[in-house]
């Protein structure tokens, strides 16, 4: 490699951090309540991503049989069980969550089409077997369709539930199908069942291990939204034409 180029390492710290100040401002912009309130979530936001970025640098991310449960695993599950259980028990976080526009949360996976990234660390060593390609390309589906789907939300009050309803349905798949076999092809995992080369070993440190412990909550979050979101109106359409139909 030139010494004038980019060390893919740094390429994908530099892209990956900007994605997620990009995700977070954008997503805490339009919740409703006071700029202080904002403030508060943006900051335990970028509290969450520094403990990442701390955990994942010391290599406290890797999995080892000398802990419990995987520290991978655990900021994987922390936000999306914190945001559930939140959403699930307060009507204010719930309407703050619905009330995100569609066209926001749909656009913002856009960017997923840099999992073109994965595709450049299965080509320089980093990353192999079915992980890469299946996490790539399927980013890299989900992000390009996103595009025309957020325009199209946006230019209309009544955008096909089907369209969104399935390309939500298939962002959602490649992010479950990418989780899965990032756990069975990493080496040290309990439950690898996937011995290719290096697998995905390098999704346990910097830069790679902000994608299970930030950017995948993250996703899996919106289209958790876009789907309640679906849901709401699917139940607002159904009844007006039961009121319709009783008049």
């Amino acid at each position: 490699m030139s010494h004038s180029m980019i060390p893919l390492d740094l390429a994908g710290s530099i892209v990956t951090m900007a994605v997620i100040a990009v995700d977070l401002v954008a997503v805490t912009q339009p919740l409703s309540g006071s700029f202080a309130r904002r403030l508060v979530i943006a900051a335990v936001g970028g509290g969450w991503v520094g403990l990442a970025v701390f955990l994942g640098a010391s290599g406290r991310l890797a999995f080892s049989p000398n802990l419990p449960a995987p520290l991978i695993g655990v900021l994987f599950a922390v936000p999306l069980l914190t945001v559930g259980v939140l959403a699930l028990t307060s009507e204010k976080v719930r309407a703050a969550l619905l009330g995100i526009p569609p066209q926001l949360l749909v656009g913002l996976n856009a960017m997923r089409i840099l999992g073109v990234l994965f595709l450049l660390d299965f080509i320089a060593g980093s990353l192999s077997g079915p992980f890469p390609f299946f996490a790539g390309l399927g980013d890299m589906i989900t992000g390009a369709l996103a595009i025309p789907l957020a325009l199209s939300i946006a230019r209309s009050k009544e955008p096909s539930v089907r369209t969104i309803a399935g390309w939500n349905a298939f962002g959602t798949l490649d992010l479950v199908v990418a989780v899965g076999l990032g756990i069975t092809s990493a080496a040290g995992s309990p439950l690898q069942l996937i011995h290719a080369g290096v697998g995905s070993q390098a999704m346990q440190y910097l830069p790679l291990s902000l994608v299970p412990t930030v950017l995948v909550p993250f996703y899996l979050l919106t289209h958790a939204i876009v789907a309640a979101q679906l849901r709401v109106r699917s139940r607002a359409v159904h009844t007006r034409l039961t009121a319709s139909s009783a008049q």
